[in-house]
Order: C-alpha cells, then structure tokens, then sequence
C-alpha cells in the first residue's frame, strides 16, 4: 500500500489554479514580446524608410563623374553617419560608389551581379558581430542613371530596449505568481471552510445520533446542496434504522407471542392428567401456534430475500382471470366458514408477463385481509380490468374500512390497523408489505381507496408491456 502523503485539497486546488495562471501569464509574456518586438522593427523600417529618402534627395552626380552628396548636407548627413547610420551606394556595373565610414570596410550585402533590385527589410549580423536592420532601395540620379541605395540601422538599441522589457516581465511575473499563490490559498481556505465544518460535524454523529444534522449557512451555493444532500442521506439513515429497530421489536414480539403459547400449552398440560381427548386438544393447539410461528418465519424469510434482491422473478404469460380464480380458491374454506361468496369479472383475455407465484401470492394477501373483515354473509370481489398499457386487478370488501390516518402507513411492516383484532385471526402485519414488493417488483402499483362508508378497494396496476431483465434490475 503506497505510504506517499495526500495533499489536501486546498493544495491541490491552489497548484492548480497557480499552474494554469502561471502558463497563462508565460504565453502572454511571450505574445507581449512578440508584438513588442514587432512594433520596435514596424518603427525601425519607418525610420530606415525616411532616412534612405533623405539620402535619395542628397545624392548627386559629382563634376567628375563620381557619385557624392549633396554639398549643403553632406556634412550634416555626415554627422548623422557617425551617430549609427550605415550606407552603401552600388553602380549598375558592380562597382561600389560609395560606403560610409561608420561601416569600417564591412559590407552590407554582397555586390549586386544581375542588375541592381530593392529588397525588403531584413534583418542580420555584420561580421564584426554587430546586429542591423537594412533597407535596399533603387535610385534614379538626376541624368537618369539608377544607383543601388543601402541603408542600414544598428538593432542593439531595439535589443537592448526588448531585453530590459524582458526582464522586467521576468521580475514580475514570478512576483504575481507567488502573490496568486498565497491568495489563492487563503481564498481556499476560506472557500472550502463551511466543508471542514461539516466534516468536523459529521464525524460527530453516531448511530445513536442519526438525528442531528449539519449546520448549513448558505443552502444555495454547491457546498450548501451537498450538506442538504448530506442531511437528507441521514435522514433517510434516520428513517431506515428507526425501521430495522421497529422491525427487530416487531419481530421479537411476533416470535415470542406463538412460542410462548407453545410453552404455556405444554406446560399445562404436563401439571395436569387427562385423557387421550385432552392430549390431543393440547398437541392441536400447539401445532396451530407452530402453524402461525411457521407462517412467520416465512414471511419474514421472505421480506428477508427481498430486500437482498435474492428472489428472481420467472416471467410467463399469466391471464389475471384464472390468476384471480385460483387465489380465491386457496381461500375457500375460510370463506365459508363466514359464509362469503367471491365475485370475480373481467375479460379472460386481460394477460401481463409476470412471476405467477409471486402475483398469486400477492393476490391472496389481497384477498385473506378482504375475507378477514368482511362481515359474515359478506361479498368479496375481484375485479379485472385493462386500458391500452396497463392491466387493473381490483379487490373489494364491505368491511369497516379504514381510517384515513392509517392509510399511508399500512403497506409497514407489522403496521396494524386493529392490532388486537388482528393477532387474534392470526395476522402479523407482513402480508400487505410482501403484497407492495411483489406488485413493485413487476414495476407496478399498489393503492387503497376507501369510499365514505365502509369497504375498502386495494388496486393494483400492471404494464401489459413485456419486462425485460433490465427493467426488473433498475
């Protein structure tokens, strides 16, 4: 494992912010000396481009045919020669005509051989070392003979101008970059505060603790909507271990209710003698509480697998009808025991592609609770219906109905609307639960409506369309 130390994110965040001002800042150093340096050559050629005018207007034929300046300026343009100016005058024939002094024999460029042609300005280095900028341009004297003109400025002043503008973006861009640094480290700091606050105070909440909640100062910003995401993970954390702690007492008590008749039973029965009759009373009232304690357990394994994602449905085409017709079968002792009747309808032709062992035993929750609080002599019916997407199972009592405030809770597990009532027909307050699973799993949905008066209606909705093992995952 490596043991290399973790830099903290204001680190990184200031490196970060640092290295991309600091590339920044290079390429706009090198742009700005770029155009610096242009504009210092853009002025040069302007001024080469007057000075080979002026030299143009001072340029005359000598008596003795040789080619000189202008005698009211030369002296002057001497002057102006020794201060930097270099000059070459070139004939047509190859000859040099005239080079000033200042060049010491050096040579601008080499004589021309194939005619006398201007060139641009260009830039480049004496042999003495020394660098120069040159412009060539062609002359016409005034008896029309054309002379080769060059003229060239020394650059060390334009270098040396750019090298001190260097430096000093050199001087102070490392100035502003350690400047950007610590700023940027302090904004930071400051930036990334409310989430060493937040971090401080979630490592203060405990299991037992899921109910406290981190202090958001600004909920609008991106730090504020990860605290609020943050405070919402723990209240759904809250809500779950209140539940598992809910379900665990629920659990307890369930277990313990059938198992402690079991152990009353027989403990009775072992104080006092009794005949063949009794014994068997006995052993049939502690298999009817094995029974219920039984029918708990698998319950509970079976809310248990769910929740783990273990139970894999295996879709075939079921018809909702016959489905309806079976699941009121498996009940038909117990309804006539209350002397119900079942009233099942619908179109036979109504098909979803569904786990039909699991949908059944939805179904047959569906229709135990109806059969538990209809009335003696009551009606339970099973309604089957479809629209162009989905197919509608509807299963309806003429019970007493059910509260309004319990209607949001009773798809909980171990909720009970009539706790007494129920663990007395046998109920522990998991078949609606197993009842929301199975229709959730097919990617369907489960509701109650209760129509002033009583009865209730349980409605489950099912895609006609076929699911797919990815629809069932996600």
């Amino acid at each position: 494992m490596s043991t290399r130390p973790r830099r903290s994110l204001r680190i990184r965040l200031t490196v970060v912010y640092a290295s991309l001002l600091a590339v920044a800042l290079l390429v706009y150093a090198g742009c700005v000396s770029v155009f610096f340096l242009h504009s210092l050559r853009e002025q040069l050629d302007l001024s080469l481009d007057r000075d080979v005018e002026a030299v143009e207007g001072a340029l005359t034929n000598s008596p003795n045919g040789q080619i000189a300046l202008d005698s009211e300026e030369g002296e002057d343009q001497e002057d102006r020669f020794r201060q930097g100016f270099l000059l070459e005058v070139w004939l047509p024939t190859g000859s040099l005509a005239d080079r000033s002094d200042a060049l010491e024999g050096q040579q601008l460029g080499p004589a021309p051989t194939a005619g006398l042609s201007p060139e641009p300005p260009r830039s480049f280095r004496l042999s003495s070392g020394m660098r120069v900028r040159m412009l060539s341009r062609v002359h016409h004297l005034a008896d029309g003979h054309p002379v080769l003109v060059r003229l060239a400025l020394s650059e060390e002043p334009l270098w040396k101008e750019f090298w001190e503008m260097s430096a000093a973006l050199g001087i102070a861009l490392p100035i502003v970059v350690i400047g950007v640094v610590i700023t940027g480290y302090l904004v930071a700091a400051r930036a990334l505060k409310p989430v060493d606050s937040m971090a401080r105070r979630a490592a203060e909440i405990t299991a037992d603790q899921l109910h406290e909640r981190l202090v958001i100062d600004n909920p609008d910003d991106e730090l504020g909507q990860l605290g609020t995401e943050f405070n919402t993970t723990l209240a759904r954390l809250e809500s779950s271990f209140e539940q598992l702690r809910r379900f665990t007492a629920d659990a307890s008590h369930e277990l313990r209710t059938p198992l402690t008749a079991i152990r009353s039973v027989g403990e009775v029965s072992l104080r006092k003698p009794g005949d063949e009759k009794y014994y068997r009373d006995i052993i049939g009232s502690m298999l009817e509480e094995a029974g219920r304690l039984t029918r708990l357990v698998d319950s509970l394994l079976t809310m248990s697998r769910a929740d783990a994602g273990k139970i894999q449905l295996h879709l075939t085409e079921v018809g909702l009808v016959d489905l309806a017709k079976e699941s009121a079968s498996l009940l038909e002792v117990l309804a006539e025991e209350k002397q119900q009747t079942f009233r099942i309808n619908g179109d036979e032709a109504i098909t979803v592609m569904a786990d039909r062992t699991i949908l059944r035993q939805a179904l047959v929750n569906l229709i135990d609770n109806a059969v538990k609080y209809s009335p003696i002599k009551g009606e339970v019916g099973i309604h089957i219906t479809d629209d162009k997407e989905n197919a509608y199972i509807e299963v309806q009592d003429n019970g007493p109905g059910i509260p309004p405030e319990h209607r949001s809770r009773i798809f909980e597990r171990f909720y009970r609307v009539d706790k007494a009532r129920t663990r007395a027909e046998g109920g522990a307050g998991l078949g609606l639960s197993i009842t929301q699973w199975a229709v959730t799993a097919h990617k369907g949905e489960i509701g109650v409506h209760c129509d002033p008066g009583p009865g209730a209606t349980f409605r489950i909705r099912l895609p006609k369309t076929a699911l797919t093992a990815s629809d069932l995952l996600r």
